[in-house]
């Protein structure tokens, strides 16, 4: 049976795997992902920051020793967030045990939104994103990544524990709820287009800054094969926006 986000990460299976594999070397978040999380953030000092779905909040820590005011967590697996909380039991950070739909958020408490890998599992994208704008600040940022629709929009061509050699994108424009086979379990996404995540930010006020595919910069990799592999195809959609003055 599919679990949604949280309850996924909460398989002790599941947990194990990710963990592990987040201490590997040349992961698609570090090469990838968060290079581009972190140019897009630009200075945080003096910022209040919330991030959606913060997972073991290992960027909290990071955010805060470059001078970020605060950093609040929001996540949604009770195995995620106990990490989460150890992790920064020696600041004044908070992390709190709720999910990013069911959360209540406070109007024009911070400055800068967070959201990594997070938002796929968000069954109804638009509400939220009414409420990330209203809880920051006039000129307020959003900086957030999700996996590319490419890979969302189907995952034939993957046998799951196997190194994908092909990827098939199809039925792009059927948006919804996908099922997949990940981490050695089964795990329920939402695909949207590339223009679905556009009109998400413009419809609700966001002013678009940049959007990024993560395309790889070799040094960010130790492995040669893995930064050619990774030029294949894009993993993840990144996208930075700001709340008008």
């Amino acid at each position: 049976m599919e679990q949604t986000g949280p309850n996924f990460y909460d398989d002790e299976a599941v947990f194990a795997t990710y963990m592990h594999h987040r201490q590997s070397t040349d992961t698609p978040n570090d090469t990838l992902e968060k290079p581009v999380i972190m140019s897009l953030i630009r200075s945080i000092t003096g910022k209040r920051i919330l991030d959606l779905g913060c997972g073991d909040a290992a960027i909290g820590r990071e955010l805060l020793d470059r001078g970020a005011a605060s950093y609040t967590g929001i996540e949604g697996s009770h195995k995620m967030a106990e990490v989460a909380t150890k992790k920064l039991a020696d600041t004044t950070c908070q992390i709190i045990k709720q999910t990013i739909e069911n959360w209540t958020y406070p109007h024009a408490a911070f400055d800068l939104v967070i959201a990594r890998l997070s938002l796929h599992y968000v069954a109804d994208l638009a509400p939220i994103c009414t409420q990330i704008f209203n809880s920051l600040t006039p000129a307020g940022r959003l900086v957030f990544s999700v996996e590319h629709p490419v890979i969302t929009s189907c995952d034939r061509g993957w046998t799951s524990g196997k190194m994908r050699q092909d990827w098939v994108v199809d039925n792009y424009f059927t948006t919804g709820v996908r099922v997949t086979q990940w981490l050695g379990g089964t795990v329920q996404k939402y695909h949207r287009t590339i223009e679905d995540y556009f009109h998400f930010l413009n419809e609700v006020g966001f002013i678009i800054e940049d959007l990024r595919e993560a395309r790889p910069q070799r040094e960010h990799f130790h492995d040669v094969q893995t930064y050619e592999r990774r030029k294949r195809i894009p993993l993840f959609l990144i996208l930075a926006a700001h709340k008008p003055e």
